[in-house]
């Protein structure tokens, strides 16, 4: 190591994020000649990242950079020793056959579902047979590179920082892009301040939990614009949800109405939202679904499309004697920067709450401003979030509480609590019929998970 700066990159066979994350790398100075482990436990992906990120090195970086492979659990530790980052973006169980279990079962019981990988039931059994491994992870990390920040990507967000700095002493954060891109999918959806440059004095505080953080204060120029964009939301909304066609709508109907029914916009998509709460997938009420663009199985339909995709962009990609990179909004390259400089950089990040939002749980996770410098990846302090927000913020938090329970004592009843009182799960079984999915789904990940008592 060139310059002292190694970074691990844990479930490197995501090309195209490594590609954005270790790309941005290259164009900090204090990165420039890092070195860089890819590890993953697919030869071929992790082949293919390897090719592109050394054509990217060598494209944008001078070859400064020093790019190796390791492969599977036996290696793990080489990649993981004296390093200073660890960015994870791991998926356990892959589309198949976890996906589409945390589907297709679920679907039986009369559950639906369109993300699965943050909350209800999906998000559950996601963080069950993430968090083992990632512990494994944490585990070498405190024996071979205790100081390391660890930089979790890897969704469900809440749950699995939350394992790891319950289960371990590694210094993790998490990071979401929802943050950073919150205020532009308002804007974007009702059509506001399109222009030029229009954008430039609009500022926003967020603050709650990943996938549910608020838009607490919404200005331009100083002057407080919420009320202007509510008023046109309301009139959007009312047209959207009188349209027969699904091409007449918006597909971020789920936000607009939260915002209208609960006062603030939230970071997150409306097919993720949809899922969290009780009001929107409801077998009684199926007409829902279509009045608010509701795409239910939409993760599964996106795995096949990326799996389809990824074939063609490697192709692409392969062919091209040099490879561009754009940088991203992602925040690694700027905590890895701001760690190894001093330099202040600000993110919304996961963290521990530990009182940085008052009225929310002490050891639940919580997205907040964070500074980042020498000194790591620092939360501020918040206070209370407004009582509606707090209160929707905790019915996601007790999920996400009892699932690292579960995860970290292997107790069965902490699954079947977990799964009990998740909003959208409750709204639609019964307690024995969520006990049984339950029982059906830990059968059917099999070696995935560990065994519970």
């Amino acid at each position: 190591m060139a310059n002292g700066v190694k970074i691990a990159f844990m479930g490197a066979g995501s090309t195209v994020f490594v590609k954005n994350v270790l790309g941005d790398c290259m164009y900090k100075e204090a990165l420039k000649d890092a070195e860089i482990a890819l590890y993953d436990i697919d030869a071929t992906r992790l082949k293919e990242s390897e090719k592109v990120l050394s054509a990217l090195n060598h494209s944008i970086n001078d070859g400064r950079a020093t790019v190796k492979t390791y492969l599977g659990p036996a290696n793990r530790k080489k990649a993981l020793k004296n390093t200073n980052f660890v960015v994870n973006a791991i998926q356990v169980g892959g589309y198949e056959p976890s996906t589409v279990i945390d589907f297709e079962i679920p679907k039986k019981y009369g559950l639906r579902q369109t993300i699965a990988d943050t909350l209800g039931i999906g998000g559950i059994f996601r963080a069950l047979r993430t968090i083992p491994v990632m512990l494994d992870f944490a585990h070498d990390l405190e024996e071979v590179s205790p100081n390391a920040w660890f930089l979790n990507y890897t969704n469900p967000m809440a749950m699995l920082t939350g394992a790891m700095l319950k289960g371990s002493s590694v210094k993790t954060v998490g990071l979401c892009h929802s943050v950073q891109c919150g205020i532009s999918s308002l804007l974007d959806s009702l059509d506001l301040y399109k222009g030029e440059g229009e954008r430039n004095d609009i500022f926003g505080k967020i603050a709650g939990i990943n996938h549910m953080a608020w838009l607490l204060t919404l200005t331009k120029g100083g002057k407080d614009i919420y009320p202007e964009v509510k008023k046109v939301a309301a009139k959007k909304l009312a047209q959207w949800r009188k349209a027969k066609k699904a091409e007449d709508k918006s597909g971020n109907m789920i936000r607009l109405e939260i915002m209208m029914k609960f006062g603030y916009y939230v970071t997150e998509s409306s097919e993720h939202n949809a899922e969290y709460m009780p009001y929107w997938i409801k077998s009684n009420y199926p007409e829902l679904i279509d009045e608010y663009k509701i795409p239910l199985d939409e993760y599964p339909r996106r795995c096949v499309h990326q799996i389809e995709r990824w074939k063609k962009q490697y192709k692409e990609l392969c062919s091209k004697e040099s490879l561009e990179h754009k940088p991203s909004k992602e925040y690694g390259a700027g905590i890895m920067n701001a760690v190894m400089t001093g330099e202040t950089f600000q993110i919304g990040g996961n963290v521990m709450n530990n009182g940085i939002i008052t009225n929310l749980p002490h050891d639940a996770v919580v997205e907040v401003p964070c500074l980042v410098d020498c000194n790591g990846v620092q939360g501020t302090f918040v206070g209370d979030l407004p009582q509606v927000c707090a209160a929707l913020n905790r019915t996601n938090i007790n999920v996400q509480l009892l699932t690292i329970e579960a995860a970290l004592t292997h107790r069965k009843e902490c699954i079947y609590q977990a799964a009990m009182l998740d909003p959208h799960t409750a709204s639609e079984l019964s307690i024995d019929k969520i006990i049984a999915m339950c029982d059906d789904l830990i059968k059917a990940h099999g070696d995935y998970l560990p065994k519970y008592k």
